[in-house]
């Protein structure tokens, strides 16, 4: 008779899962994609269109909308905030000139809240009952200060990953 080992094979599989693991990073669209660009806008992702005391702005935005009847969108976020400077500069774009008609513009600076010990302005998110969990936070509000788009406001934490078209239809409808 011959002796046989009790332990069964099992062949290393570690490197052929860190190997596949590796090549799924390199072609993940995260991995491979390309920074986007606006035209004339040097750094897509950055802003100065967020004002650093938005309060009287805000204020004067709803002041405004009661005279032409346009609802305010209010932009909270930081120009530091790629989503938020990206969704600053797109709205500066020729293509967004319909959406600038049709509001009351504010970028209110309220920095990055969601990140501990980098908010800025807390009264602009308590003021419309807004808990910030991204940035940036874009609510759309009725000449009273009444945020009329309260469940889709957070969403737009992801601006620079949205098509130009989605952001665009989303502000025009």
């Amino acid at each position: 008779m011959t002796e046989t080992s009790s332990e069964t094979y099992r062949p290393n599989m570690t490197r052929p899962i860190i190997l596949a693991f590796a090549a799924l990073l390199a072609t993940s669209p995260a991995g491979a994609a390309e920074p986007r660009t606006l035209p004339g806008v040097e750094d897509a992702y950055k802003s100065t269109a967020f004002i650093a005391d938005p309060m009287p702005a805000i204020d004067a935005a709803l002041a405004a909308a009661r005279q032409s009847g346009k609802p305010v969108l209010l932009v909270m976020g930081t120009g530091g905030c790629h989503d938020s400077a990206w969704l600053a500069n797109l709205i500066a774009t020729d293509r967004f000139a319909p959406v600038r008609t049709r509001y009351e513009i504010i970028y209110a600076d309220i920095g990055m809240p969601h990140v501990r010990s980098w908010g800025r302005n807390p009264e602009v998110a308590k003021r419309f009952r807004f808990k910030i969990k991204g940035t940036p936070t874009v609510a759309i509000l009725d000449a009273d200060g009444r945020v009329l788009n309260r469940k889709a406001a957070p969403k737009w934490r992801n601006a620079a990953s949205r098509s130009d078209d989605e952001i665009y239809n989303e502000l025009m409808s």
